[in-house]
């Protein structure tokens, strides 16, 4: 492990902390390194035929693309973003897309069963979190009757985030007709080598021709709340147009990941429909087997290319040095940076880890919001009126190296100046954090987070 540390150890700190944990502590350190510290990639000869077929796959698509899709070569300052995407995630940024903003659960779940009842080829379902509930009986009725009349349907459930759904449930699924696998679910024989590594992407596809991603999971809770969390408030995105063939190839992917079937890397992905809007979508998506960091990386760029403002909402900050550097950066040089962070969350540690950053942050110059009507778990960002993220990576560590996520980059002014005039508003009813105060907080706050720090690249 000692090896193995020194000579693919990218980051010294990193790496001196691990080699001092293994020393340290033995036995503990060594689980704890085999568990959370590794490279996910083992390159056994099984992982190198997967890379080989999934290379094959995107280079195929992309020669398909080249043939049948607009691409959009060169627009405004976003152009080095585009570029840095596309050679970090391999998809363009397209035109011809339309791009519906779906605030919340009701709006979102309404706009799915639209689109479900319309299908006629089929459905595939990708979701980090899958619960049993009014939503998922829903489905159930959905599934049934569409795969009565020949709709394929494929659902792809985290083995960790939809730990709580029931074997009775997953063999009805199967036993109507759908195909469901799950992603690195728990098993004895790779508990160590993959707990650490889930696929926290929210995906629908219906029949080539829409799609939505975004922030919000299978969960009844969107719709009700929960008595400690109170209301849950996020975002979601409609899309129709090339940007829903490009999550089709993600959730392809995955699928072949999970099931080992090549069969749907064969499929010709469906000619992309006309459609009257013209906005600008550009997918990128990320996971631990990726050298760069494709999301993280795309955040920095926005942070670092803004000229008057970025604005984030975010439930988990927990940026790291980079993007902690490109925010205080930003807001040194005079860029207008707000977070906008719920004052709720679902975990103490998580809570006391993001309320760590705030002291620099806030000298630096970052505005801060607290949130205070339930739990905010949306994650945009919003920049300079003319470019919006939407998806479902957070602003830390594990979302950046050890998390399969999935976010679309809208390049449009409209969108922009309505998520831009939303932050103003949420923000206008939070409580903004004052730095002379919260510089002069408990000493056992002070404590708290300093212990939460230290955990901070796990959470």
């Amino acid at each position: 492990m000692v090896l193995s540390l020194l000579v693919n150890g990218i980051k010294p700190a990193k790496t001196l902390a691990w080699l001092l944990t293994i020393f340290t502590i033995p036995i503990g350190g060594i689980l704890l390194y085999w568990m959370i510290g590794r490279n996910r990639r083992k390159y056994s000869w099984k992982d190198l035929q997967e890379d080989k077929a999934i290379k094959e796959y995107l280079e195929k698509i992309g020669y398909e693309q080249r043939l049948e899709r607009p691409v959009i070569e060169k627009f405004g300052i976003s152009n080095r973003l585009s570029n840095l995407i596309e050679k970090n995630s391999g998809f363009k940024a397209t035109g011809r897309n339309e791009v519906v903003l779906l605030k919340n659960g009701k709006a979102t779940f309404d706009a799915i069963f639209k689109a479900l009842e319309a299908a006629d080829k089929y459905i595939y379902l990708l979701y980090y979190i899958f619960e049993e509930g009014e939503l998922a009986k829903r489905l159930m009725i959905l599934f049934r009757e569409k795969i009565k009349k020949g709709v394929k349907v494929k659902i792809i459930y985290d083995g960790v985030g939809s730990y709580t759904l029931s074997k009775k449930y997953l063999k009805e699924l199967k036993s109507i007709g759908v195909e469901v696998n799950p992603f690195l679910p728990f098993r004895w024989g790779r508990f160590l080598s993959s707990i650490n590594y889930r696929n926290h992407r929210k995906i629908i596809i219906v029949d080539g021709e829409v799609a939505f991603t975004g922030g919000i999971n299978i969960s009844d809770k969107y719709l009700k709340g929960d008595l400690v969390l109170g209301n849950w408030h996020d975002m979601h995105l409609q899309l129709k147009g090339p940007s829903v063939l490009d999550l089709q190839v993600v959730f392809v992917i995955d699928w072949f990941l999970v099931s080992g079937d090549k069969s749907e890397l064969r499929v010709k992905l469906p000619s992309t429909s006309q459609h009257i809007e013209n906005k600008i979508v550009q997918i990128v998506y990320g996971g631990p087997d990726d050298y760069f960091s494709p999301i993280g990386q795309a955040y920095f760029s926005l942070i670092n290319n803004a000229k008057k403002y970025v604005y984030i909402t975010n439930p988990y900050v927990i940026p790291g040095t980079a993007i902690l550097k490109a925010l205080e950066v930003a807001a040194n040089s005079g860029v207008d940076v707000r977070l906008l962070i719920s004052e709720k969350t679902d975990s103490v540690l998580v809570q006391w880890s993001v309320r760590s950053y705030f002291e620099s942050l806030l000298r630096a110059g970052v505005k801060i919001y607290l949130f205070p009507d339930g739990f905010l778990h949306s994650k945009i960002i919003v920049s300079d009126d003319e470019v919006v993220s939407v998806g479902t990576a957070n602003m830390d560590i594990r979302s950046f190296e050890q998390n399969y996520e999935v976010n679309a980059m809208v390049y449009d002014r409209e969108t922009a100046e309505l998520l831009m005039q939303e932050f103003l508003q949420e923000a206008g009813q939070s409580i903004q954090v004052d730095y002379g105060t919260f510089e002069n907080r408990p000493y056992l706050d002070k404590l708290k987070e300093g212990f939460a720090k230290v955990f901070s690249p796990l959470l």
